[in-house]
This record gives structure tokens, sequence and C-alpha cells, in this order.
């Protein structure tokens, strides 16, 4: 059958799940980080608020822990674990299993992390349980963003960008799920419950979607792979996604690469060229002596990013009297305001793209993002021993954040599309995994950094 004559999509049934889909497998970290007052405050053992989503800004809980830092760490080391694995484990373990078996995983460790809301547990375990149930769930999520990202290279790059939009909506509809909890007048403990739960709702769903997906005949068109295609297709993600005219940026969070094999038994063997249907299999350290400036670049700007956030930026607090606005600082300001503006400056690449991959300008404004480490540090920061408050106004607070957020969406969607500028169309499947390792490499780096920072206050 020629791709020619593929079916509709009807009522874009596909491309709704697909949409879905994305939402869902980073609903999980941006759950997990936007109620880091909620875990401090059990942490803390604070009775009667000690399950409150809300922070209270005249006695934050203490982070004794460090659960903002470990949160963050445990979440990204699978992700990188993964990068390096997915080759031989998307070999081995079939597709079916791998997208099923991860949403029922996950449903099932949130599941468990609602139930906790309900039970007194001691600090200690609590942590424990948290945080295994952090690790297993990125893990999980690890492997089902690279299986689905395997699906999308079977697909039209339209339900690419839906895919991806589905994802950098997530930090956003978490952070609306948090103020809808606190704003809801219920109790602390209910008010906990419910948020937990929506997560809960929104893997399901993405459960029937994909189920769905069968049942579809668009979809079924596209996603039914030939057994002589399927090991080419599943490697590890589509370079497509970076094609040097994609025009949608990439979501906040990291995603697997693929290292796809361009072969189309459907294209005739006298309309291209004998040099054009097998080139030269492309060195992995040609293409990174080519890239290596705007993969550091790209390390960079996640390890600015994630060394202070959520672990600095989710201990401001506001330095007004106590009331509903402190109650919402942190929520608004810092998780609502961040992913709000960071989605703003993705989408900025699909009008722009500057600076251009041979100006040095990317690596100054690169390194200038440093800069946000001892702002935020000089904010008010309640829980510090050693650093003085030289921003005390919440102003100042909501002006770095405005700055810090719109350039790491930005600069991270920058640097992901002038990559496969700087190399040949044959080679820009191995520089979409390179530029996926790094993207992995430098969240964690900056997930550790974190702990160092944090000291420091």
């Amino acid at each position: 059958m020629a791709r020619g004559a593929a079916p509709r999509d009807s009522y874009h049934l596909v491309g709704i799940s697909f949409f879905i889909l994305g939402l869902g497998t980073l609903l999980p970290w941006n759950f997990f980080i936007t109620a880091i007052p909620y875990f401090q405050g059990r942490l803390a053992g604070v009775n009667g608020t000690a399950r409150t989503l809300g922070t209270n800004s005249t006695s934050p809980p203490t982070d004794v822990f460090n659960f903002n830092n470990w949160v963050t760490l445990l979440s990204q080391l699978p992700l990188l674990l993964f990068t390096l694995l997915n080759s031989f484990l998307y070999q081995c373990i079939p597709e079916a299993v791998r997208i099923l078996g991860s949403l029922l995983a996950i449903l099932l460790l949130f599941a468990l992390t609602a139930a906790l809301v309900k039970v007194d547990v001691s600090p200690e375990p609590f942590f424990s349980i948290t945080m295994a149930s952090v690790w297993f769930i990125n893990s999980f999520c690890a492997i089902l963003q690279g299986s689905l990202f395997g699906q999308l290279g079977t697909m039209p790059s339209t339900y690419s960008t839906l895919f991806l939009s589905g994802q950098g909506l997530a930090g956003i509809f978490a952070a609306l799920a948090m103020v809808l909890s606190m704003a809801s007048g219920v109790d602390a403990q209910t008010s906990a419950l419910g948020y937990f739960i929506t997560p809960c709702v929104g893997i399901l769903l993405s459960i029937v979607c994909y189920l769905s997906l069968s049942h579809l005949e668009f979809a079924h068109y596209y996603l039914a792979k030939k057994p002589s295609q399927a090991p080419t297709q599943e490697l590890e993600t589509r370079a497509e996604l970076l094609q040097a005219d994609d025009k949608n940026g990439i979501p906040s969070s990291p995603k697997k690469a693929t290292l796809t094999l361009d072969l189309d038994p459907e294209k005739e063997p006298e309309q291209v060229p004998v040099e054009a249907q097998q080139p030269e299999k492309p060195s992995v350290f040609t293409v990174f002596r080519k890239i290596w400036l705007t993969a550091l670049c790209l390390v960079l700007v996640f390890t600015v990013t994630l060394s202070v956030f959520p672990a600095i930026t989710a201990m401001v607090t506001s330095s007004t009297s106590p009331g509903k606005w402190s109650q919402f600082f942190n929520p608004i300001c810092c998780f609502l305001l961040f992913n709000v503006m960071d989605w703003l400056g993705r989408s900025l690449t699909s009008y722009f793209l500057w600076p251009v991959e041979d100006s040095r300008l990317l690596p100054l404004l690169v390194c200038l993002r440093f800069l946000f480490v001892p702002l935020f540090m000089l904010c008010h920061v309640p829980q510090r021993s050693r650093l003085p408050v030289l921003f005390p106004q919440d102003a100042y607070f909501i002006t770095f954040m405005l700055l810090f957020a719109v350039s790491n969406g930005y600069l991270v969607s920058l640097t992901m599309c002038l990559a496969p500028r700087q190399v040949l169309p044959h080679e820009r499947e191995v520089a979409g995994a390179l530029m996926t390792f790094f993207l992995a490499l430098g969240l964690s780096c900056g997930a550790s950094l974190s702990f160092l920072f944090k000291a420091l206050l």
C-alpha cells in the first residue's frame, strides 16, 4: 500500500491521543517537584500542616532530608542511564510491553504516593519510600518516552509536534492542579489527596489512548511495521525531530534519542543515485567534532537550570505578611511562572533562530545564565546560615524567574535546532542521539550541583 493512499485521521483522534500521551509522560516529574512543600512538611513531621500543599512563609518546613535536591537528582539519573542503555533495552523487549508496562507501573507507583497521604508514616521510611518511587517512576518514564518516540518515527511530523506540545504543557498542568487544590477550600489532607489522584487519572487516560491506537485505521496504517523494518525504526528516536527546518522547539524535559537508519523499501532504486542509497556510515567522533560547542552549550544551559530549579527556587518565600499571597507565592511565581515562560521561550524558535550556529554570542549568552545562580541564592530564602538576603522583595524573584525561564526554553530549543545544521544530512541521526545524551548529562550535572549550592546558603 503506497504512502500516498494513507487513510485520514478521523476527528483527529490519533493526534489527540499522542498529545495526551505526551502530557502523560512528563506528568510524574512535574507533579513531584511542584509538591515539594507537601513532601517537606511530611518529612519535617509538622502535625496538622504536614500534608498541606502550600508553604507557610513565616516558618517554612525545614528540609532536613534535602528532599528537593534528591528528588531532582534521582529523577535525572534514570534518564542518563537509559539514554546509554536504550539501544540494548529496546531490542530485547517488545514495544507494547515497554509502553503498557511502563504506564501501568507509573500508575501503581503514583497510586502508592496518593495512598501515603492518608497514612501516618515517620519521616525516615516516608523519605525512603518516596525516593524509591521517584527513581522507579522516572526510570519507567524514560523507557516510555523512548518507546513512544520510536513509534513517532513512523508517523508524519505533525504528530511529533503534538506529542512535544503535550509534554511542554505537563508542567503548566501540574502547577495549575496545585493552585486549584490549594484554592479548593477543603482540608489540607483532602487537597493533597486530590492533587496526587489527578496524575493517576492522566495516566489512566494515557493507557486508554494507547490501547485505542490499534483500533484506529490511521494509526494502524503507520504503526504496523514490517518485521524487516522494526529493528531499524526502534533503535532510539527519529532525527526528523531535530531537522534544520524544525520550527517547533523541544520540551523542557529530556527525551530519548534514536539512531534510525534512513531506509525506505518503497523507494525506487533508479530514482536515487547508488552513492546516495548507501551513504558512508557516520562516525560518532566526526559528528561530535562538528557539534561539540553546541552540545557543550546545551549541557551548560541545563546545568544552570537544574542546579537552582527547584532546589533553591522552591525555598524562596514571599517577604509580605502571611496571607493568601504568601501561601500561593511559590506555586504561582516559581512553578507556574517557570513552566509558562519556558514554553514561551521554546515557542520563540518558531519565528527566529538567533544567534546563528557560527556566532560566538551563543556561548556568551549561555555563560551569562550562570548569574542566575547567585541571584536566586540571594533572594528571600529564610533557611540560610551563610549568605545574606540582598533581594528580599517579591518583584526581584519574579523578574529573575521570568528571564531564567524564557532563556532556558529558548536556548535549549535553539541548540537542538542548530545542531543538525552543523552536520551532513546523513549525520543528523547521530547528532540527535549525541545531543540527547548531552541533554541528559546537563540535567544530571545540574541536579548534582544543587547539593553544593544548597549547602552554601
